[in-house]
């Protein structure tokens, strides 16, 4: 029982040394509560110092990793774009075959249609098969890299989505803990409330949160290495098939000129053949007399041999005792006999000149022949397969 709950009859009136230990009580009391207070007030500013500083000491994290993210993101988009100008040149450069490779079968098909004489396995249709085959191999090259760059350019982009994810979150997180290090007791009747942020916040440790940022960086930073070694491969492999393509235009072209010199050669010595024989043929116009002349003297030795074969009849009647080999017998016989032999040879000399004279016929018909074969022949390598080569020049791509 209290020192005011006693009866102040029993004591005669009120007890003062209990009022005087009530209200020295009271005062301590004070006394402790304002110790308190300015204690708890003094450890709440504390903590709201330390809040600051770890708050202001995140938020400086924060923006490291936002600067080294920033800077990867602006590598990783400046190597997509320079991936996709070389996919834009691969491609042009794979657009450009076409047009070779076309020529090229253009002419194949082309020097088919000569004739059967000059259809031969030659030098420029050999350079023509390698100079298919190499634009045919340097296209399927080109659509294997261009292939190669868009999944690389791929692989570029979702190394970028994950960065500016991760950055859009890191500006978040900024945001929130700026918005914490400005916030009072007077503004925090004003933010949303939100459940489980205990529990959130628990989910990732600061070295795992680290971390995230430094895996997505890697990333970046591998397929950025992989993007300049690609692209290095690609300007080495677009110089060499360049170069490859046009080493074999050039020998295509060196052939089919070396070619239309050598037929061009054939032709004019054809030619040539051709005028001396046309100039035989005139002289043998002019000599067909010497024939007539032959004719005539085989009609006249015919003659005298008849003439002499009638007298040898003839004297073949005399009488057996007159069957006398006399001189003019022995004439007649050998008149008969060189008569004979000089008959035979003017019919072997007419026959000589009549074969020789189709002989020459036919030489000149095959001449005119074959010197058309070498103009159509000509025609095609010069004019047709040349005029359409004329374009192609590869330069680097």
């Amino acid at each position: 029982m209290s020192a005011m709950d006693r009866n102040p009859q029993q004591n005669g009136g009120p007890n003062l040394l209990s009022i005087e230990v009530l209200r020295n009580h009271s005062e301590l009391f004070r006394a402790e509560c304002m110790k308190l207070i300015l204690e708890t007030d003094k450890a709440c500013q504390r903590m709201k110092d330390d809040d600051n500083k770890r708050l202001d000491q995140r938020v400086r994290d924060i923006q490291f990793l936002k600067k080294e993210l920033e800077l990867k993101l602006e590598e990783i988009i400046v190597e997509i774009d320079v991936l996709i100008a070389l996919q834009s040149r691969v491609v042009k450069a794979l657009e450009a075959c076409k047009e070779p490779l076309r020529v090229t079968v253009l002419c194949l098909e082309e020097r088919m249609k000569r004739p059967p004489s000059e259809r031969l396995h030659d030098d420029v249709d050999r350079e023509l098969l390698k100079e298919r085959e190499v634009i045919e191999g340097v296209a399927t090259l080109l659509q294997r890299v261009v292939e190669q760059i868009t999944e690389q350019i791929r692989l570029n982009r979702s190394a970028k989505y994950h960065l500016e994810q991760d950055l859009k979150e890191k500006f978040k997180a900024q945001c929130i803990d700026n918005s914490c290090a400005l916030m009072t007791t007077h503004s925090i009747n004003n933010q949303p409330k939100s459940e489980n942020n205990v529990l959130q916040s628990l989910t990732v440790t600061p070295k795992q949160w680290e971390n995230i940022s430094d895996i997505n960086i890697a990333k970046a930073e591998q397929q950025k290495t992989n993007s300049l070694y690609l692209r290095a491969l690609v300007e080495s492999l677009l110089e060499q098939t360049a170069t490859d393509i046009q080493k074999q235009v050039q020998a295509t072209t060196t052939a089919l000129q070396l070619n239309v010199q050598e037929i061009k050669s054939a032709k004019s010595q054809m030619e040539d053949q051709l005028s001396k024989v046309q100039q035989m043929r005139e002289e043998y116009k002019l000599n067909s007399r010497i024939r007539e002349d032959l004719q005539v003297a085989i009609t006249e030795n015919e003659q005298f041999l008849r003439l002499a074969q009638a007298r040898l009849d003839l004297r073949r009647l005399r009488p057996s005792k007159e069957q006398c080999h006399d001189p003019a017998q022995t004439q007649l016989l050998v008149e008969v006999q060189q008569l004979t032999t000089h008959i035979n040879k003017l019919h072997e000399a007419v026959a000589q000149s009549e074969e020789e004279q189709r002989a020459l016929v036919r030489c000149q018909l095959e001449l005119q022949e074959n010197i058309e074969i070498k103009a159509s022949s000509v025609y095609i390598d010069e004019v047709i397969c040349a005029h359409h080569r004329e374009p192609i020049i590869i330069h680097n791509f």
